[in-house]
Formats: C-alpha cells, sequence, structure tokens
C-alpha cells in the first residue's frame, strides 16, 4: 500500500466532496479540494499531486478544458480520474483524447474509486522522473534543478551530490559515499569535495529562507526540511 498518497478532488457536488472526504480521509489519503475548474487548475499547475480526481461538468472551466490545459500548456503528467454522469463512448472518448488516464461514472461506488487512485498513483510512482525534497526539485530528464520555483545552475560534480542527497533523503550520506559516487575508487581528496559542498549550498541554500543541507558532524550530511 502506497501512504501518504496526495489527491486533488475538482468537484462541485457538496455531497460527492463530503463522501469522498470522509472515505478517503480515514483510509490515509492526503486531500486538496476545488468545487470550480479555474480554482482547480491553479491548484494542479502549483501543487504537487500523485492523482487528480477531476468532474466533468464544472462552474468557471470544465473538466475537458481544464485536463487540456495541464497536459498541452503546462505539460503535467500527473494522472487524472474524469468523474462524469455521461456514460456514452463518444464521452469517454473525448475525456481520453482531452488527456484523461482513466474514467469513472457517476454514481460510483468509493471503494472502486479508492482502488483506481492507488493504481495510479503506483503507476506514477514508477515512472517518477522528478526528485523532490521540500520546495527544491530535479528533474532527472534533463538534471534541471529548481527551488521554489526559480532555476539553479549547478556543475556536473554539484549535480551528482545533490541527486544523491535527493535519493537518500532525510538519510544521511557519508563523505565516502559522497566520494566514491563521484571518483570511484580514486577521489582526489576531502578539499575537492568541501569546495564541491560549499557551491552547492551557496547555490540551493544561501538565497532561501531556510537551510536543506545539513551536517552531521562526524557521519556526513543529509538533505531534510
Amino acid at each position: 500500500m502506497i501512504e501518504n498518497i496526495r489527491v486533488l478532488i475538482i468537484e462541485d457536488n457538496p455531497a460527492i466532496v463530503d463522501n469522498i472526504s470522509d472515505f478517503m480521509t480515514a483510509k490515509g489519503f492526503i486531500l486538496d479540494f476545488a468545487m470550480d475548474g479555474i480554482g482547480g487548475l491553479h491548484l494542479a499547475l502549483t501543487q504537487e499531486y500523485d492523482v487528480i480526481v477531476l468532474d466533468l461538468m464544472l462552474p468557471g472551466m470544465d473538466g475537458i478544458t481544464l485536463c487540456k490545459k495541464l497536459r498541452d500548456e503546462a505539460d503535467k503528467q500527473v494522472p487524472v480520474i474524469m468523474l462524469t454522469a455521461r456514460d456514452t463512448l463518444d464521452d469517454k472518448l473525448l475525456g481520453f483524447e482531452s488527456g484523461a488516464d482513466d474514467y469513472l461514472v457517476k454514481p460510483f461506488a468509493l471503494k472502486e474509486l479508492e482502488a483506481r487512485v492507488r493504481a495510479l498513483a503506483k503507476r506514477k510512482s514508477k515512472n517518477k522522473k522528478v526528485l523532490s525534497v521540500a520546495d527544491l526539485t530535479m528533474d532527472l530528464g534533463s538534471f534541471e534543478v529548481s527551488r521554489a520555483g526559480e532555476k539553479i545552475s549547478l556543475n556536473n560534480a554539484c549535480i551528482s551530490i545533490l541527486k544523491l542527497l535527493m535519493e537518500a533523503s532525510p538519510n544521511v550520506v557519508s563523505r565516502q559515499e559522497m566520494e566514491h559516487a563521484l571518483w570511484g575508487d580514486m577521489p582526489p581528496g576531502s578539499d575537492v569535495l568541501r569546495s564541491h559542498l560549499y557551491n552547492l549550498r551557496k547555490k540551493v541554500d544561501k538565497p532561501f529562507d531556510h537551510t536543506l543541507i545539513h551536517t552531521v558532524h562526524g557521519v556526513g550530511f543529509q538533505l531534510k526540511e
């Protein structure tokens, strides 16, 4: 079972919202809600979710338009389950063409919604291409790094160190592990690693309000909020 699955529910029917909230919160899901398309799109673009549950008929912006904007304009690949009372094949095809991953017809069983959300979240975790710790992210395809939405330019050594820290977070990474990851069995010396760590901290921590890279004296380093 995947823990701490973050789900955005975009639905304007208060009764459905209450039912989903009561059921899924009790199951351990972390939920955010939007009652209209515009608010839902804002949350989907500014927050990270494992799955979005999206109603087709919404005030402000319908679900098809919202899903297209997520996929085409923002290139957000978070899994989307479309909720709708429309159950014709054409309606389902339209939902899939807009970028939806799954389709659930109202009325639906809450246990089925839970199962579908878990399945999509599990698929997303296997295909995860972005490391994220607090407001720091690293795209494993392009190795672009950003914090609080600001891009950070790093050299290859700093990217390697940061990747190691982010993958291990919040656990500690020893100096020896870092040296081996960078130079194998022939490290050039601790001063070189110290210089890279200084430069990494100057870029990742210094311009921001709180520190993410911490020294664990006598052991190594850790990345955590």
